[in-house]
């Protein structure tokens, strides 16, 4: 049976220090970004999912988005090192995680850099945004771990967004969807579908038709719920000033060893 566990990490007093990259810097409020976190969460566990914290890392203001330290594949972790320097403290926590949950964990050594969040699984698929925080060697070193285990990792360029996941995710039928004006190479998707909202782009599959959306995407929800979709929307928007996403506030352990 697939598993169905969450990790995901507590937004800690110093968010409003996060890294901003492609946006301006606006004002976070903390308090209310808590709330949102704990809706997302609550979001998870109402459609099945088991939620497991990792321990807070309360120095390192990106830390709620937990995505980005880690690449999971079947039962094995690869634990990421951020091209931004000041993020790579954020591993720790979840590296106990993995490892208490009995999977197989690996590291991206110097000088590679690797970000979960440039990572896009369909299937055994999995490709990987190289771009302003994952490098040629970071990928490299992610073939090298999961390839001989039977997965196929496609390098996409990123230039225009954060993170390959800031640009595009995929629906359950594995069709990716996207904002044509944060793609590089749309083409390099078998399937692609454009949507109209930027963060339309973001979706957690929770199981069976559902998607988790930002709530700031309401013509992408419609859209998907023309096509037989149950969107599931939650505000997230504290986080969005951080460029943040659905997908980077947790990370999804859909194949673990029973």
């Amino acid at each position: 049976m697939p598993s169905k566990k969450a990790l995901v990490r507590r937004p800690g007093s110093r968010l409003a220090e996060g890294l901003v990259t492609h946006v301006e810097r606006d004002g976070v409020d903390v308090g209310r970004a808590v709330e949102q976190w704990e809706a997302y969460c609550e979001a998870l566990r109402e459609h099945g999912w088991e939620t497991v914290e990792v321990v807070p890392a309360e120095d390192c203001p990106d830390s709620v988005f937990v995505e980005d330290t880690v690449v999971m594949y079947r039962n094995v972790a690869l634990i990421a090192r951020s091209g931004a320097e000041s993020r790579r403290a954020e591993t720790v926590g979840v590296e106990e995680a993995v490892a208490a949950l009995g999977c197989s964990v690996n590291w991206v050594w110097e000088p590679g850099t690797l970000d979960g969040g440039d990572v896009l699984k369909i299937g055994d698929t999995l490709y990987v945004g190289r771009g302003g925080r994952t490098d040629a060697a970071g990928i490299q070193q992610l073939r090298a771990t999961f390839e001989p285990l039977g997965a196929r990792v496609v390098a996409v360029p990123v230039s225009k967004v954060l993170h390959l996941k800031s640009a595009v995710t995929a629906l359950p039928d594995g069709t990716v969807v996207g904002h044509i004006p944060n793609l590089d190479a749309p083409s390099l998707f078998p399937r692609f579908l454009p949507v109209p909202e930027e963060s339309g782009a973001h979706v957690v599959l929770l199981g069976g038709d559902r998607l988790l959306m930002a709530s700031s995407a309401p013509k992408t929800a419609e859209l998907f719920a023309d096509l037989g979709y149950a969107p599931v929307l939650v505000d997230i928007g504290e986080f969005e000033k951080l460029e943040g996403c659905v997908t980077c506030l947790s990370v999804r352990l859909r194949d673990l060893y029973a």
